[in-house]
């Protein structure tokens, strides 16, 4: 394999490793495929370019050609002139597919399904970033300095993931980089020869023995330095004081498990940074499904995590300890016996496309049957994966109790134990004033904690003129409720987050809860989760009761019958036994009923006839003129690369026409010289040039005999006084041309035929046209002027 081709295939998997990063940002992520095949076609056709040797400038304007009309090919065919050129309707396409593609990236949260325009804005990307690369490494050769698209790539990757490009795809692109350093410096040092092959010595028969090192030495060297390098820069951090994550590590504490198979912490993470764009997406996709024995499902909720920590810019997941999974979940904390409640059986499927650290449960879970690596966080009653465990894929059965207090028991819930009344009392310093003071005027004649809890819930959900929109900007710390608390406009985390800060002034334990709402029943007697379920409430402590959950969101989920005047009557029936029609199976498609996306609901949008749009969008048919113009245009741009060829081939031909002389002749086989690497002397004489010729171009046979036949009849033409007619010099020029091919290399051949060295005759005529226009016109402007 020659050096060329070793560092182009380097700089190839350098750009596809570093690539990798971006695989955990979209899911399926088989768009890494279209970019691996795409981005080999782009640097076959820079190796092809090179080895002919095409001018550096139009090695990249084949690559750029090449992609574009591989991406129209991919990306917009049926709009393609004959199925590859791009034309107007492709390009109108792929402009569409590129504002659908950005539109999703700040719709959807990471991971985001494989649409259309986010695939071509992954594989446009990896082909820019693959193009720099192949500029920078192998047209270049400068393989260092490729180092800054790799690391751009892999920066914005581990960006946009929070932290998903790990270890795996740092090293991956840290090796691929690696490659692509070794490949060039054994491409430089092979031409040293034996400069740093070690000493010499003089064998008996003569011979040079070298002293056991080859030439390529320095390569074996460059390879333990570079493992070394990056052995160091993966290890010895680790080893560091103050450094405990290492080069890859991310930093934080303790995760799930950390400290062996019995105890362990679970860090503070919070699960809120995705919930406004879950809510959202413009089209609802299924998470889970799941079938359950209790007969009224809108209450059962479920839960992810509790958030109990408010330190004035987030609630955030106390940092608890955690333990393996009991067979049988300890009692809750403050449930007593005299509060009804019953068991309430559950199956769950998580789909492929849900993959969260955090268990979706009802509250309270009693038990839990499920497989793989979980752990129990007894504190917030919370199973979480560990050693990356996810949700993805899995199957597992919940018995949760149904608690069901009534609103005379939560009027005479008792004092909550001093401990858990300061840790979920707490608020920072920095809570505005007017958030204590609002909930007081609001909860103002209440005669306890149940009665303030409940008119907190009323004022939000109905009379406090608040309206839920979840396009409003986002907040989580003391200001972001100040401000909710006097717009009035947001969605379930401001509800949530308000009504807990408050109920915490009043002196009532609180905490947020994260999760999704109970979903949708199906036709086959399944319950769909969507996405758009996604939610956010409040939970209070009564005692006796324990954790209770309140609903300050108007038009989101339930309000608890706890709450209102009246409770509903019944309950669920007996445990559920798991069987095969228990386990439901998660459906291809979405599941919710489709709606309209927000921002087409505003605009009026969502009624508009589908046949009318569609007749509204044909434009009365297709523009002639303009398609005409645009294949006109294409074909001028794939001419572009061809047009030395093209140019060398028509004056070929008219040099070499019956009516051509002897000069003519004579010139083109100075060119054809030319094009083979034999530059013109236009100071020698034909009879010199001819020798010089020759012995350039190695020509012997026929085609020697024809270069010195032609360089006669031009002396001849030259110097004679009656030229003697001379027949079959076209003939002659072919042969000399049919002899040059022969001696030249594959590379060469194609050099001479593509991108021809005489082809620089129109960069001479063209100057020296523009220098006659501008002579011509100045004589012109100074004829105009008046004589002084």
């Amino acid at each position: 394999m020659s050096g060329l081709t070793r560092l182009t295939l380097a700089a190839w998997a350098a750009s596809l490793l570093a690539a990798g990063a971006l695989l955990p940002l979209v899911k399926p992520a088989t768009w890494i495929f279209t970019a691996a095949f795409l981005l080999a076609l782009q640097s076959a056709v820079g190796m092809l370019g090179r080895r002919v040797p095409l001018a550096r400038p139009l090695t990249i304007g084949a690559q750029l050609l090449v992609d574009v009309i591989a991406l129209t090919v991919v990306f917009a065919r049926e709009q393609a002139l004959f199925g590859f050129l791009p034309g107007p309707l492709a390009g109108a396409r792929v402009v569409e597919l590129f504002r659908l593609g950005t539109d999703d990236i700040g719709t959807y949260a990471v991971p985001a399904p494989d649409t259309e325009g986010i695939r071509l804005i992954l594989v446009v990307g990896v082909l820019a970033i693959g193009l720099l690369v192949d500029v920078l490494a192998v047209t270049f050769r400068r393989a260092a300095p490729a180092g800054l698209p790799l690391l751009a790539l892999y920066s914005v990757a581990a960006g946009l993931s929070g932290g998903g490009a790990g270890r795996l795809w740092f090293v991956l692109a840290a090796t691929g980089y690696l490659l692509l350093l070794l490949a060039e410096g054994r491409d430089r040092l092979s031409a040293w020869g034996r400069v740093f092959g070690g000493a010499q010595r003089t064998g008996r028969s003569g011979t040079t023995v070298g002293s056991g090192a080859t030439g390529f030495a320095p390569v074996r060297t460059g390879r333990r330095i570079g493992a070394v390098a990056m052995g160091t820069a993966l290890v010895v951090p680790l080893v560091l004081p103050g450094f405990s994550g290492g080069l890859l590590g991310n930093g934080g504490g303790g995760g799930p498990g950390e400290g062996g198979g019995g105890g362990g912490t679970i860090a503070a993470v919070n699960p809120l940074v995705s919930l406004q764009d879950n809510l959202r997406q413009p089209e609802d996709f299924e998470v889970l499904r799941y079938r359950t024995n209790a007969v009224d499902n809108s209450g059962l909720y479920l839960r992810l995590v509790a958030l109990d920590q408010f330190d004035g810019t987030s609630w955030k997941s106390s940092v608890r300890p955690i333990e393996a999974v009991p067979k049988t979940l300890p009692w809750p904390d403050g449930l007593s016996q005299s509060v009804r409640t019953s068991e309430v059986t559950s199956n769950f499927v998580a789909t492929e496309g849900y993959d969260q650290k955090w268990l979706p449960m009802p509250f309270p879970a009693a038990r839990v049957d499920i497989e793989g690596r979980w752990r129990f966080e007894p504190a917030g009653r919370m199973l979480v994966g560990d050693d990356k465990q996810t949700t993805k894929g899995v199957r597992y059965q919940v018995t949760s109790l149904d608690v069901q207090p009534t609103g005379e028991q939560l009027s005479a819930a008792g004092p909550p134990p001093e401990q858990l009344r300061r840790d979920y009392t707490k608020v920072p310093d920095s809570l505005p004033d007017d958030v204590g003071a609002t909930a007081l005027e609001v909860t103002k004649g209440a005669r306890n904690d149940y009665e303030r809890a409940v008119r907190l819930q009323d004022w939000f959900a109905e009379d406090g003129g608040f309206r839920y929109d979840v396009d409003v900007t986002s907040g989580t710390g003391t200001q972001a409720i100040s401000r909710f608390l006097k717009d009035k406009e947001g969605f379930c985390i401001h509800f949530s987050f308000s009504m807990a800060a408050m109920a915490r002034t009043l002196g009532i334990p609180a905490r947020v809860a994260v999760g999704f709402m109970p979903g949708t029943t199906q036709s086959d007697g399944s319950v769909s989760v969507g996405i758009r379920d996604a939610h956010a409430w409040p939970e209070l402590y009564f005692e006796g009761a324990g954790w209770t959950r309140f609903e300050p969101t108007p038009s989101r989920g339930s309000t608890p019958s706890y709450t209102r005047q009246a409770s509903p009557t019944g309950g669920p029936t007996g445990p559920a036994q798991p069987s095969q029609s228990a386990s439901a199976q998660p459906s291809a498609a979405p599941s919710a009923s489709e709606s309209c996306p927000p921002e087409l609901r505003r605009l009026g949008e969502c009624d508009k006839n589908p046949a009318a749009a569609d007749d509204a969008s044909s434009g009365g048919g297709t523009n002639l003129p303009a398609v005409a113009l645009w294949t006109l245009g294409a074909l001028l741009l794939l001419a572009v690369p061809f047009a030395p060829m093209l140019w060398r081939t028509r004056v070929r031909a008219r040099r070499l026409a019956p009516s051509a002389g002897p000069l003519a002749v004579w010139r083109e086989i100075g060119d054809t010289a030319w094009d083979h690497g034999v530059e013109p002397d236009e100071a020698q004489t034909p009879r010199r040039t001819a020798e010089r010729i020759v012995r350039a171009g190695g020509l012997d046979g026929a085609a020697a005999e024809a270069v010195h036949r032609v360089a006669g009849a031009v002396e001849e033409v030259l110097y004679a006084p009656v030229p003697r007619p001379v027949s079959g010099l076209a003939r002659d020029a072919e042969r000399v041309r049919a002899g040059f091919h022969a001696n030249a290399s594959r590379g060469g051949r194609l050099r001479a035929r593509f991108a021809p060295r005489s082809a620089a005759r129109l960069h001479w005529t063209a100057s020296a046209r523009w220098t006659a226009l501008r002579t011509r016109s100045s004589h012109a402007l100074s004829r105009l002027r008046p004589s002084p």
